[in-house]
């Protein structure tokens, strides 16, 4: 009976955070030292909090929620959402299981660093060779497009995988890292009413 009523109240946290997380993606900002494509939104942050709470499939699950949602304001024929939801996951569920091992302080810092810097390595990959070739694929972009908004910046990159470690790395990085900032200011005072029987 236990476990229902945490299943309950974990699958109405998870859809409330969801939803909550599907407004957060829907509020970004543009930043000037980042190609316009890129934006910054904190809508990781419902998801690192339902994922350090009941666990990392619960966590990703809001990253899932957000993104099928957004799916039908997309601009970028669903390829921005799907790798929002891979990077997402990646983040969430990394740091929900390092933090699950022990639960305190210091694992949950070390496991928000840890995760930025995974989701922040694992960008460059997944960019380089799955998502940006769905954009040239897909919507009609090239490489050179592509490349083009980021020399606008920065003239001297030459190729695209450079592009991306200089730029989306970093970014992808201090974004996470933000992200969990948030969530240790806030986390431990919601965290009883999360998890109140």
């Amino acid at each position: 009976m236990k476990n229902k009523k945490f299943n309950v109240r974990a699958l109405t946290v998870t859809a409330v955070m969801g939803a909550l997380s599907t407004v957060l993606m829907m509020i970004e900002f543009s930043i000037p030292i980042m190609p316009a494509f890129i934006k910054l939104d904190f809508s990781e942050l419902p998801a690192l909090i339902t994922g350090f709470a009941y666990g990392p499939l619960w966590g990703i699950a809001v990253c899932f929620i957000k993104n099928f949602i957004h799916v039908f304001v997309s601009t970028t024929g669903a390829i921005g959402e799907v790798s929002n939801f891979v990077l997402g996951a990646v983040f969430v569920g990394v740091a929900a299981i390092i933090y699950k091992k022990k639960k305190n302080k210091k694992w949950a810092l070390l496991s928000c660093v840890i995760s930025s810097a995974v989701m922040a390595v694992f960008s460059v990959f997944s960019n380089y060779f799955v998502v940006y070739p769905l954009y040239i694929k897909v919507l009609g972009m090239t490489e050179g497009m592509i490349l083009g908004m980021y020399q606008a910046i920065l003239p001297s990159v030459d190729n695209l995988f450079e592009a991306i470690a200089i730029f989306n790395l970093p970014f992808n990085f201090v974004k996470m890292m933000i992200v969990s900032l948030m969530c240790f200011a806030i986390y431990k005072r919601i965290s009883p009413v999360l998890k109140k029987q």
